[in-house]
């Protein structure tokens, strides 16, 4: 007899233990688009133009003030320095009577009529010129001389000197110190842009400043006669240049302008990057400083480049 045949014994069925945790459920992809964070480049974008607007905005904003506020006190301080050079200047009896360098003081002016006193005139009309104060027509004769003396000065900007310049009435006086003497002027005319002043008087004042206390588009013009007799003239003035005529720009500042926006550049790169590897505060704090230095600048240079009566 044949053995009954064997049946194969089954494998006995696999229980999960009790203590096994369910499987994770396998994340999504990310969807095709997103940036880091959930931001999309659409948004990163927007927000990196939002943040240079209102980079910009802060630097207008900040270039205003500098125009209505900085640069007076700018003005202030340069006049302050000039008045003692040159009373001692004349003191020495050594005040300019000729030809002098830009910027160099070469008057003194008394308005009682709006309020000027003690007001130093500098050689040159440039927008730079103007920005130490009143300035001295390189071509014309100095106050006191014979022949006509041109001063310039600017109405809105850098202590404004010559705001107040169009209240000038007839009869009113002006008084100009040089290093040859104290002489007395009498406004008589006026004049503008498209009207120059007319007048036979061979000595004499004209003072120009510019229409508007926003953005001048002419000129206001006033015309004095010397009372007494003139001192010698003595000749051998600079021509002018294109930068001395009235509400011209000072286009050579721009080539330093942009120097000096690339150093404003550099110092910003420079702080973020030591920000990285130093303590981030202290980082900025040392590096505030220049980047106010350069911004000065920048708006120094910025400045010129507007009407220079401005």
């Amino acid at each position: 007899m044949t053995a009954p045949a064997l049946e194969k014994p089954t494998a006995p069925a696999r229980v999960a233990p009790a203590d096994r945790q369910p499987a994770l459920p396998v994340p999504e992809p990310k969807a095709a688009g997103r940036g880091t964070g959930g931001t999309t480049p659409a948004r990163r974008r927007f927000l990196q133009g939002a943040w240079a607007v209102s980079l910009l905005a802060a630097l207008t904003v900040g270039f205003v003030g500098y125009l209505f506020t900085l640069s007076h006190i700018q003005e202030r301080h340069y006049q302050s320095t000039a008045y003692k050079t040159f009373r001692d200047q004349l003191g020495k009896a050594v005040a300019p009577t000729g030809a002098a360098a830009d910027g160099d003081p070469v008057a003194v002016l008394d308005i009682p009529a709006i309020g000027l006193h003690r007001a130093v005139v500098v050689e040159g009309t440039t927008g730079r010129d103007l920005m130490r104060g009143p300035g001295h027509r390189r071509d014309t004769a100095l106050p006191g001389q014979a022949g006509v003396a041109v001063v310039f000065g600017r109405g809105t900007t850098f202590g404004a000197p010559f705001a107040e310049l169009s209240k000038l009435r007839v009869g009113d006086r002006i008084q100009a110190t040089t290093g040859q003497g104290t002489f007395t002027y009498t406004v008589n005319v006026y004049g503008d842009g498209d009207h120059p002043i007319s007048d036979p008087v061979r000595n004499r004042l004209v003072l120009v400043t510019g229409d508007s206390d926003w953005i001048a588009g002419s000129t206001v013009l006033i015309g004095a006669r010397l009372e007494g007799d003139p001192e010698v003239n003595p000749g051998g003035r600079p021509a002018t240049v294109p930068y001395d005529k009235a509400l011209a720009a000072d286009k050579g500042a721009l080539a330093t302008l942009q120097l000096w926006t690339l150093g404003l550049l550099g110092a910003v790169v420079a702080a973020v990057v030591l920000a990285r590897f130093w303590i981030r505060s202290a980082a900025y704090l040392s590096i505030a400083p220049v980047v106010g230095a350069l911004l000065w600048a920048v708006y120094e240079n910025a400045a010129a480049l507007l009407p220079n009566l401005y």
